[in-house]
């Protein structure tokens, strides 16, 4: 059984993490494979006093969630639980934002060779060229099938040849080729996986969303119940801009041809009884777009019109 000192820590573990999500709960689940020291290190001393990095082991997060969820059931930390799974912690943002802390992880990532065995995070490609190996150690490359040549007394490569796949395992050949060209093709750091704000657990894709998308998605759900209401005739607000117009095209139809008018129609009917007025006023509203050109062709045309007058004027026997 454990001792009253482990006791004691792990109660002081479990008060932490269920007052962060209760009085904090705003913060990213990060997933920290391959992370080293230093990196986490770096990242809470630049975190100090703007977030709070919390780790731990699963079992114990999960213990924690479960007696916060006990003592405050409002704060839905079941459905943080039920997130927990693999190499994970918390970042919690206490005096600063997602977005910042999220800065602040990706400033801290570091190139890594490629270990036999491992999954490919990116697709790695040798470019073709000089490599600076000797001719004694062609025998790397023609294991892989990478056509090679020799000059000036190095092996150089015929044409760009993709090493690494992304996805697929790193070979012992591949590991051992690309350390010899000194490449380093992986990029280790912090993850962010998942983010818990107010009781909810959702995908990290949801911080890239920025104002506009938002605001296109929310035009693009008024347009579609507007045209849902009209489609079945139930007034609703997106719809009453489209109801009064159609209302006042059947009043003009129907007002056309009668001796009747009224403000709003008058237009309607000057149109109707000439339509180049009507052709007229489109030019005009199309004229802004063509910028400074009329402007310049009637003073063009001006211009023309005094050189006429001059030149009526004179008289050769003046």
């Amino acid at each position: 059984m454990p001792n009253a000192e482990k006791l004691a820590k792990k109660q002081l573990y479990f008060n932490k993490l269920v007052d962060l999500c209760v009085n904090s709960p705003n913060a990213l689940i990060v997933g920290v494979d391959h992370v080293a020291s230093k990196q986490m290190q770096d990242i809470r001393m630049e975190l100090r006093g703007k977030a709070v990095v919390l780790m731990g082991k699963n079992t114990m997060i999960r213990k924690g969630l479960a007696l916060g969820h006990e003592q405050y059931p409002e704060a839905n930390l079941e459905k943080l639980r039920a997130a927990i799974a693999g190499n994970m912690g918390f970042i919690f943002a206490t005096n600063c934002t997602l977005d910042y802390i999220r800065e602040v992880i990706a400033k801290f990532r570091m190139p890594a060779a490629a270990k036999s065995g491992a999954l490919s995070m990116v697709d790695t490609f040798i470019p073709a060229g000089p490599t600076g190996m000797d001719p004694s150690q062609t025998a790397f490359f023609q294991a892989l099938n990478i056509g090679t040549k020799i000059v000036k007394g190095t092996i150089e490569l015929v044409s760009d040849f993709q090493i690494l796949k992304k996805g697929e395992k790193v070979t012992p050949s591949a590991a051992v080729l690309l350390g010899k060209l000194s490449i380093k093709p992986f990029e280790y750091g912090m993850e962010v996986q998942q983010v818990f704000q107010d009781g909810a657990v959702f995908d990290a894709a949801v911080l890239d969303i920025n104002e506009s998308v938002l605001i296109g998605k929310f035009l693009a759900g008024v347009q579609n119940m507007a045209a849902f209401s009209r489609e079945l005739g139930i007034p609703t607000e997106p719809g009453l801009p489209h109801m009064f117009g159609n209302a006042f095209r059947n009043v003009a139809a129907l007002v056309a041809e009668l001796d009747f008018s009224f403000k709003e129609v008058e237009d309607v009917k000057k149109f109707l009884a000439d339509p180049s007025a009507f052709a007229a006023a489109t030019a005009v509203a199309a004229a802004p777009a063509a910028g400074g050109a009329a402007p310049a062709a009637k003073k063009e045309e001006k211009v023309v019109e005094e050189e006429e007058e001059e030149e009526a004027a004179f008289d050769l026997f003046d």
